[in-house]
This record gives structure tokens, sequence and C-alpha cells, in this order.
């Protein structure tokens, strides 16, 4: 198998194991508070990073890759998962996956913001009918909308798409799975304690799915995920194998479904539609 052929594979699998992220965090906030979820997922994923640090004997980034990591922490390791996590608890998973369509762009938008770029205007007229798509969508929901979780969501999509982008910059300096390793080890002094802090006073009330929940974001979400994310965009390329991310949405509409059996109304399949053609546009003239 040739290396671009292997690039798309891994990617694929990466954006696979992402898709069922957002389920399986509806599923661990039934029982876990939100802030726990975040920091004991980044603890566990972190103790794991440290062991494969270790394992594969990787230096250690240089002082002046400690911002980049920092920014790719904040953004993947602890802003995108709590601000999905508190908009859980407004929102259904099917809902909030028509916001990660949002995703790419906003990771590409960083991206020209990072590197320099100066994209043609047509990237911006799908940029913006885009977000008008989500915004619009989020308002006809009406009385029944929960605008709290929507803004959360939005939030989260920013965050995430800013660690996303910093860490493909420094990937490719220190490589594509190490960076979401030292990321998790920089996180580790401080969600490891906040883990203990803010656990739950009795284990009683947890269900069997919160369990799986919380160990499915916290093995595959924060750490095999990128692992293979990381992997098939040095070895496909971020422009091209990044596309596969545009097939999220319609995984994780597919899972909450399924799943959950949460309602994937037809309004939901064609705004993701939509915006998932709007992300593509934006791509196609990002440069």
């Amino acid at each position: 198998m040739d290396k671009t052929a292997s690039g798309w594979i891994n990617g694929f699998l990466g954006v696979l194991i992402f898709s069922g992220s957002l389920p399986a965090t509806r599923v661990a906030v039934a029982d876990f508070d939100p802030l726990f979820l975040t920091v004991a997922r980044a603890g566990i994923a972190g103790v794991l990073a440290v062991v494969l640090l270790l394992a594969f004997r990787q230096k250690r980034p240089q002082p002046a890759d400690l911002a980049s990591l920092a920014v790719v922490a904040l953004g993947v390791v602890v802003g995108f998962p709590l601000l999905t996590a508190l908009a859980l608890r407004h929102i259904t998973s099917a809902h909030s996956i028509v916001f990660i369509g949002l995703l790419p762009l906003a990771t590409a938008a960083f991206g020209v913001f990072r590197g320099g770029e100066r994209p043609r205007p047509a990237f911006w007229l799908f940029s913006g009918v885009g977000s008008a798509f989500v915004v619009g969508f989020a308002l006809a929901l009406g009385s029944g909308a929960a605008p709290v979780g929507d803004l959360l969501m939005l939030a989260a999509i920013v965050v995430c798409g800013l660690g996303y982008a910093e860490g493909a910059k420094l990937s490719r300096k220190l490589g594509g799975w190490q960076v979401i390793s030292w990321a998790l080890v920089l996180s580790l002094p401080v969600m490891a304690p906040l883990a203990l802090w803010t656990m739950p006073a009795s284990w009683a009330a947890v269900g069997g799915a919160a369990w799986l929940g919380l160990g499915y974001v916290s093995l595959f979400s924060m750490l095999i995920g990128f692992v293979f994310w990381y992997r098939g965009l040095s070895q496909g390329g971020i422009a091209a194998v990044g596309q596969l991310q545009l097939l999220q949405p319609f995984f994780g509409l597919v899972l909450a479904a399924t799943l959950l059996h949460e309602t994937v109304g037809w309004s939901m399949v064609w705004v993701t539609a939509a915006v998932v053609l709007c992300v593509a546009g934006a791509r196609r003239f990002a440069a």
C-alpha cells in the first residue's frame, strides 16, 4: 500500500472515531458532571500519553514549542470537550452534530490566519453562506430551541478549529501523534487534581452507559482518534485528507439515531448537507 492510500485510510478511521464523540458525551453527561467528564477524560488520556511517549522514547519539545502546545491543549483537550459537554446538557447530540459541519471551515480559517494565506473571495462567500445556514437553523427552531446550547457549540467549534490548526502546524516539527500526547502531558498536572476534586460523591448513581461514554471519549476521542487522524494528515497531506472530516456530521447523525434513538429530522439532514457543501466550496477556494 502506498503512502497516500495509507493516509486516506488512517484519516478515515480518525474521522470515524471522532464521529462517536458527541453521542458518547451525551450519554456520559447524563450521570457525570460536565466539568468532571472533561478533566477525567483528559487525565486518563494523559496517563496513557505518558506511557506512549516513554515507550517510544520521544524527545521533549523545545521551550519554543510550549506556547503552541498550550494552544492545542486549551483547544482540543479542555475547550472543546468542556464546551460540548455543557452544550449537550441543553441540546441533543443529533442537534449538536449540525454544528460539527463548521469544524473544517473553522480549522481552515485559523490555518489561513496562522499561515498568512490570502484565500480568494469565493472562500469567504461559502464561509458566510455556511454560517448563515447554521444560524438560520438554530433560529428556525423557535421556542423549542436551546440558545445556550447553540452558543456553547459555536464556541466549541471556534476553540477546536484553533487547536486543530495549531496542532497541524506543530505536527510538521514534532510528529502527528506526539503533538496530542505532549498537549495531554502538559495538561495532566492540572487535569488529574481537578478530576479528584470534582469526582462524584457517590458512584452508585452512575450507570453502565455513562461509564462506557467516559471510556470512549477518554481512550478514543482524546487519544486514539488523534493517532489515526494526525498520521493520516502527515501521510496523505493536510489539505487532501482533511476533506474526510466533512463526513463526520453524517456518521454522527447515524450514530445518534441508531445508538441513542434520537430523532433526526429531515431539516437536520438537509442543513447538515448544505453546511458540508459550503465547507467543501470554501476549502476549494482556500488558496
